[in-house]
């Protein structure tokens, strides 16, 4: 399915990125995973991806920062020759209702969710473009459609995230790159056990599945959007999310 495919993912350390990791390298993909602070998740993924006998390499460093991911883009190309595949996973929240929310919590969700996104996809198109195939998939958020309380920093950058995902695939689909985005769900990671209990059993509430999804759920959708099985999709939002917010 994605054999002789080379994929970066971002926020590859834990939850949602990791599964997409594991999930590629079934698949048969070469790796190039970030993550930018938690060692110990990141050896975790590794175990996972030695289990399944992953080709990967690991680089550590901040999406947002121009210099790093330029290099990291370098590296990957020298190393594989090609990147076929990029898969916009890094995100953080830092929750607060926006009266009490401070410039210095806005400035970083949006630099993590949505620059880290500008900067890696603007610094493989040219390798996508030449080789008249790519796929490039952001995550964003139901929050992005919805709203949530305590979220305008979180809800717009995956808003923003949405409006970047369909303005680039119209730019670059002449050329083969297909751009699509998911609007991610109550998905079981660290980022949803944050989320107070009694408000989490309320929101299952009115997930029609009537569960929350889990990590390898949004990693099938993302194979499907990597492979040559989407090739006629680009520009499209989907929503993963069990019904909720449909």
């Amino acid at each position: 399915m994605l054999t002789g495919r080379v994929a970066i993912v971002t926020g590859a350390s834990r939850g949602i990125g990791r599964a997409i990791a594991t999930t590629f390298a079934r698949h048969g993909a070469s790796l190039a995973l970030n993550y930018n602070s938690r060692d110990k998740d990141m050896d975790e993924t590794i175990e996972a991806l030695i289990a399944v006998n992953a080709e990967f390499t690991v680089f550590k460093g901040n999406v947002s920062d121009t210099g790093f991911v330029q290099g990291m883009v370098k590296d990957v190309k020298a190393r594989y020759g090609s990147i076929a595949i990029l898969v916009n996973n890094a995100g953080i929240t830092r929750d607060k209702p926006l009266l009490f929310m401070s410039q210095r919590d806005w400035d970083e969700v949006i630099d993590i969710n949505l620059k880290g996104a500008f900067l890696f996809s603007k610094a493989v198109l040219s390798t996508m473009m030449e080789q008249k195939w790519g796929r490039i998939i952001n995550v964003s958020s139901i929050t992005a459609i919805s709203g949530r309380q305590g979220q305008t920093n979180y809800g717009a950058a995956k808003g923003g995230l949405i409006a970047f995902t369909k303005s680039m695939a119209q730019e670059v689909a002449r050329y083969n790159v297909l751009v699509n985005v998911l609007a991610v769900g109550l998905i079981d990671t660290l980022m949803t056990k944050r989320i107070p209990r009694e408000i989490l059993e309320e929101t299952k509430k009115s997930i029609p599945i009537g569960r929350i999804g889990r990590p390898e759920e949004v990693a099938d959708v993302c194979a499907f959007l990597a492979s040559d099985m989407s090739s006629y999709v680009s520009g499209t939002t989907i929503t993963v999310s069990g019904g909720l917010g449909s």
